[in-house]
């Protein structure tokens, strides 16, 4: 059966029983439907004497281009966590349509391990990421009408920073030309994930503070070099009107019916990849243990998770996974290469001791990436049909080894909840133990070397090597008051470098560090490192050229 059918063939439970399963009261939920529905932020106030859940982050080691079921894993061991007799809550970030229609297809699991409704949660949803999308422009048609109408503000046109965003993956409109009106200036677009209203969303801890940091978006410098703020334009009270449903988190379920929040959707390689401030801070009033989802490995949403998101949020962890498959540690290894679309090598897929001895470096260090931030790790070997049961259990056993506090197998993916009970078990007992959590730097630091101890500490870098745009924007952020926000990465997630190619655990790169852009409003700094695009480009066999809709019964297919 393919994921789509076995989410239809499942009965689910009306959103309402969903979210009495949580105690959260009828009147804060917002039905869209009978299998998805909004939770007003105002339930906090109801629930805010309830004990805090355990907070658990599940990351990865770095993936080959088809992911190694983090979401899937996120989901499972929530399943498990509930047929442990523990109440639990899964809070995810919304499928993009630029993977759902380009390379990875959707992002609400597989198996027997998903969320549901499939089609909707992956599409148009409750419409959050147009809400995102039309804010975003707003802003940028406001500023450009502020340009037309005289520009009472003096704004240089030449130092413009704020972009257009976009849904969808295009290449096309990377760089682009605007019109006769703009004064032909040059322009570019941003995917919506990459979008700081879309990461200013998921870190607002409210309706208020959201209206805040909308105000605080930095969005060009005048012809003095003063800072050009959204407030300035007039349209903060406007933004915020346009995102005023998107703000409640949206509740759905599992296919075994675990609460699942779904809200907000920041990339993990360009932004800082995690789901709402918001829908986990109920979620932990409401749960007794919570399991959220940092996007791609430890090096990235996981670092983003521990030093932004810990930071606006104010929780603190108490334990993390980090996903490892066979596949990914052997094509860290050396075992082949994986490529979207075609079959994978068989020295991936196959019995390769040696590529799987050499790729365990890559999970050693993911393993220390979590442990620097006084972290309890438990591994979970994602299990795929005809993986070697040897192999499995000697990445389970050697991950103990180099500092795991447990290891499990999962098969959530074909058994469901039943099949991450062993990881449920060996979690519950990571919670248990005493945590020292820790950011990696202190705001306080100089940017340079807030980005210099991300590239040594979490790469495994020699270095960092600024090129001159960004040594100029450096020194610009913290002439301009902004040297004391938190560094978000711009990577490639394939590998613990900055180049894709450079797989295990590579050592004496040096990271190049080509744009420093300045998200005041989110609260951080962006590092971009060479190679890097905000705006992907779909693949030579986009997912979408085989998703369609059956003209008879309505029905979408080929999604996946």
């Amino acid at each position: 059966m393919t994921d789509l059918e076995i989410a239809r063939s499942v009965t689910p439970q009306s959103i309402q029983a969903v979210a009495q399963s949580l105690g959260i009261a009828p009147d804060d939920v917002i039905p869209y439907g009978k299998l998805k529905a909004k939770v007003s932020p105002d339930s906090l106030a109801r629930v805010k004497t309830n004990a805090i859940g355990k907070y658990v982050l599940v990351t990865a080691i770095n993936p080959t281009p088809l992911g190694e079921g983090k979401t899937t894993t996120s989901i499972g061991l929530a399943m498990g966590l509930n047929r442990l007799g523990r109440r639990t809550a899964v809070t995810l970030r919304q499928p993009s349509l630029g993977p759902v229609f380009g390379i990875k297809g959707g992002g609400t699991g597989g198996g027997r391990a998903q969320i549901m409704p499939m089609e909707d949660i992956n599409l148009h949803f409750t419409g959050d990421a147009h809400a995102v999308a039309a804010a975003h422009n707003l802003l940028s048609a406001f500023l450009d009408n502020h340009l037309f109408h005289g520009n009472s503000c003096d704004i240089d046109a030449d130092n413009i920073f704020w972009p257009r965003a976009l849904g969808v993956s295009d290449r096309a409109l990377r760089e682009i030309r605007l019109g006769a009106e703009t004064g032909h200036r040059a322009g570019r677009f941003v995917i919506t994930e990459a979008s700081e209203v879309m990461a200013t969303l998921a870190l607002a801890t409210g309706l208020q503070d959201l209206k805040e940091r909308l105000g605080r978006i930095l969005v060009g410098l005048t012809k003095s070099g003063a800072p050009v703020v959204s407030e300035q334009l007039g349209c903060v009270g406007a933004l915020a009107v346009l995102l005023k449903d998107a703000v409640f988190p949206n509740l759905v379920q599992t296919l075994e019916g675990t609460p699942a929040f779904v809200h907000t959707g920041p990339f993990g390689n360009i932004a800082h990849g995690n789901c709402s401030v918001i829908s986990d801070a109920i979620a932990l009033r409401c749960a007794e243990y919570v399991v959220t989802e940092a996007g791609f490995g430890s090096d990235l949403g996981a670092e983003k998770f521990f030093n932004i998101k810990c930071r606006a949020s104010g929780f603190r962890p108490d334990a993390a996974v980090v996903v490892a498959t066979l596949r990914a540690l052997k094509l860290q290894g050396g075992g082949g290469v994986a490529k979207v679309g075609a079959s994978l090598p068989v020295g991936l897929t196959g019995p390769n001791q040696e590529a799987l001895s050499k790729g365990f470096a890559n999970l050693d260090q993911h393993i220390a990436n979590v442990k620097a931030h006084g972290i309890p790790v438990v591994v979970a070997v994602n299990a795929f049909k005809d993986d070697s049961p040897a192999e499995l259990n000697w990445v389970r056993e050697r991950s103990i080894e180099a500092g795991a506090v447990d290891a499990a197998i999962s098969t959530h993916w074909s058994d469901g909840g039943k099949g991450s009970e062993q990881l449920a078990a060996a979690v519950v007992a990571a919670c248990d133990r005493p945590a020292s959590f820790t950011h990696l730097y202190e705001l306080s630091w100089p940017i340079r070397k807030k980005i210099e101890t991300i590239a040594t500490k979490m790469y495994g870098a020699e270095g960092v090597e600024f090129g001159p745009e960004a040594e100029r924007q450096i020194d610009m952020a913290e002439d301009l008051g902004f040297g004391q926000l938190p560094v978000c990465m711009a990577k490639t997630p394939l590998s613990l470098s900055h180049d894709p190619n450079l797989k295990g655990r590579p050592r004496g790169f040096t990271v190049p560090i080509k744009e420093l852009r300045i998200l005041a409003g989110a609260g951080f700094v962006t590092a971009v490192c060479s190679g890097i695009q905000l705006m992907p480009g779909l693949p030579k066999k986009p997912v979408g050229e085989r998703i369609n809709l059956d003209s008879e019964t309505g029905d979408v297919v080929g999604l996946s």
